[in-house]
């Protein structure tokens, strides 16, 4: 049985501390916040004794019975409390984006080689049904050579304020926190090409939208009439990879548009797919033009990829299985969200090295 310490248990904890309770392998031992209040009111949900919670991490870690913490904290601290954990020992899921830039997730990385522990990114959709079957037909080729796809994840009042627009704990706006999603998706379906260079643009028109009556439908557990609001609310990039493939993505928290969306698409030279969020594929049949419909459930689950996420985790723990989202992947996509942010400020194409 993994004794589990959760560090920051805001919103996103919930998946993270539901899916440890269906593990029958896993023990949810500690929990950690900085806000009493929250974190009384989730000791008391998930039975944990009072005695173990704590509103200091490094208290937390002090506990030799933990063998491995989930953190759930914002962006901005990812990097130390993870560093903090890997020192005294601790196995560690780290919510993405792994940091809020380069030299911090490099860091979070040698300080995993070097304490020998597991460092596991939470790029949670790589887990989804519809990922694991596309992936099977990527392997197989039935879509030939994949030269470029297109991804979108649009909010239209989607700024859930607090934390998530506040630059400092963030690191940035819907980039870093939606794009992140489809940009690590996409490049794990292609076999996780090397990126070589971005062209991106961010833009501060609607921001928060802090005058619309309409009620939003995201909100960030944490948040204050105060906090600033000083993320992008909208970007758009082209990452270009080492083997000629292009990604095109945009991304937003608000936008002049009717429906929230999140699309991903492949197009090859035998075929092409669609995720939005069902799977679905393109063809040709005897020089006809096709669309596959699979017998196969398809479809995302929010509820099913955190399931298995959580149980990697753990099966990565107890049986040294390999990792399929390890800490090089983090440190490659977050080379590849600061170089957009990059690209942007600058107004030109910057190379990844």
């Amino acid at each position: 049985m993994i004794k589990i310490g959760v560090i920051g248990v805001g919103s996103i904890s919930h998946s993270h501390l539901d899916s440890y309770l269906n593990n029958p392998n896993a023990e949810i031992y500690a929990l950690c916040d900085i806000n009493p209040t929250t974190l009384a009111r989730m000791a008391e949900k998930y039975k944990v004794p009072a005695e173990r919670t704590f509103t200091s991490h490094t208290d937390l870690l002090k506990l030799s019975e933990i063998d491995a913490v989930s953190i759930c904290t914002w962006n901005n601290t990812h990097a130390s409390i993870t560093i903090d954990a890997l020192n005294a020992g601790k196995h560690v899921l780290c919510e993405k984006p792994m940091a809020t830039n380069v030299a911090d997730a490099l860091a979070m990385k040698a300080a995993a080689d070097k304490s020998g522990k597991h460092l596991q990114i939470g790029f949670v959709r790589r887990y989804g049904n519809d990922a694991k079957i596309l992936g099977e037909f990527i392997e197989n080729d039935y879509f030939g050579e994949i030269y470029y796809a297109k991804a979108s994840y649009i909010r239209r009042n989607g700024n859930p304020e607090g934390w998530f627009g506040d630059k400092s704990r963030s690191g940035g706006g819907p980039l870093i926190d939606l794009g992140v999603h489809v940009i690590d998706l996409v490049r794990y379906l292609k076999g996780n090409p090397k990126p070589v260079s971005v062209y991106g643009t961010t833009y501060k028109k609607l921001l928060n939208r802090p005058n619309l009556k309409t009620p939003k439908s995201y909100y960030s557990a944490s948040r204050q009439p105060d906090d600033p609001c000083d993320v992008e609310d909208f970007a758009s990039a082209m990452i270009r990879f080492e083997d000629g493939f292009v990604l095109s993505v945009e991304t937003s928290f608000s936008l002049n548009v009717k429906n929230d969306t999140g699309v991903i698409e492949f197009y090859g030279t035998k075929g092409g797919a669609k995720l939005s969020p069902k799977l679905e594929m393109y063809t040709e049949v005897l020089d006809y033009m096709a669309d596959v419909n699979l017998v196969a459930d398809t479809a995302l689950s929010f509820d099913g990829i955190f399931q298995s996420e959580i149980d990697h985790f753990v099966d990565c723990i107890q049986n040294n299985t390999p990792c399929i989202a390890p800490a090089q992947d983090g440190v490659d996509i977050m080379k590849i969200l600061c170089a957009i942010y990059e690209s942007a400020e600058s107004g030109h194409e910057v190379l990844i090295d």
